[in-house]
């Protein structure tokens, strides 16, 4: 493994308070840009699940896995409250980013 590799978690979102999805990649952008083109087909393409609301940043890849699925396991008040700390607008953080 590369010492500078990354791994994000990351939170998207329909709309402020809509429908969320949360997944896990090495290549951030790439990967919000499949799902914002519909190249990811299920899920997120159906409902249209394309706004980045919140992101996080892991350098192991065993630990990003994990937080997915802990993440995944949060109860959605939980999921809310994750994103609006740091968020509270819900963003369009993919916009900051490119």
């Amino acid at each position: 493994m590369h010492l500078d590799q990354q791994y994000y978690v990351y939170i998207l979102a329909s709309s402020l308070g809509g429908t969320l999805y949360i997944g896990m990649t090495n290549d951030l952008l790439r990967r919000v840009q499949e799902h914002r083109e519909g190249l990811v087909p299920g899920f997120t393409s159906q409902h249209g699940v394309h706004r980045l609301v919140y992101f996080e940043i892991l350098e192991d890849v065993e630990a990003a896995i994990q937080r997915e699925k802990r993440l995944k396991a949060w109860n959605r008040a939980w999921k809310i409250r994750l994103i609006e700390e740091s968020n509270p607008n819900w963003d369009d953080l993919y916009i900051s980013l490119v």
